[in-house]
């Protein structure tokens, strides 16, 4: 059937259960505006340039899925706000490796500016793979394997 998608959410990997969270691309570029501070359907509206009945369908999926909470918003009574929760804080490390990666290979040597950490205007350092003891390793290093169960 086309324009069908398979669904990924009971799939038997975090990858394809991710994607079938955040894996379109507006959905990225809402968390993306979240995390640099927007909350309000408007402010996500004039940033990203977004449909309103694709904007709200996205947000309510972002809020089903625990990564938006929605609370009022003290300043206008008619207006609420769409506010990161603890899961979708932690999607900043998935935006700043896609970023990292944009960098390299949509702007090599030519992106006049980067991330930096607010209170010091430091530049992130760039992610690297890193084993648990703090070795870094080459993707090719890789493998799928049984994690210990936890009592």
């Amino acid at each position: 059937m086309r324009g069908s998608k398979t669904d990924l959410a009971q799939a038997d990997c975090a990858i394809a259960r991710s994607l079938s969270i955040i894996g379109d691309w507006w959905s990225l570029l809402i968390i993306r505006d979240a995390l640099g501070g927007s909350q309000r359907f408007s402010e996500f509206q004039k940033n990203i340039g977004l449909a309103k009945n694709i904007l709200s369908s996205r947000l309510r999926k972002l809020v089903q899925s625990e990564i938006f909470t929605i609370e009022d918003d003290h300043s206008s009574p008619s207006v609420h706000r769409y506010v990161l929760t603890g899961r979708g804080k932690q999607l900043a490390v998935v935006m700043l490796a896609l970023w990292q990666w944009g960098e390299d290979n949509c702007f090599p040597g030519k992106l006049d500016y980067g991330l930096a950490d607010e209170a010091s205007g430091k530049m992130l350092a760039r992610m690297e793979l890193e084993t648990a003891d703090g070795r870094r390793i080459d993707p090719h290093d890789l493998r799928m394997v049984v994690k210990m169960k936890r009592k």
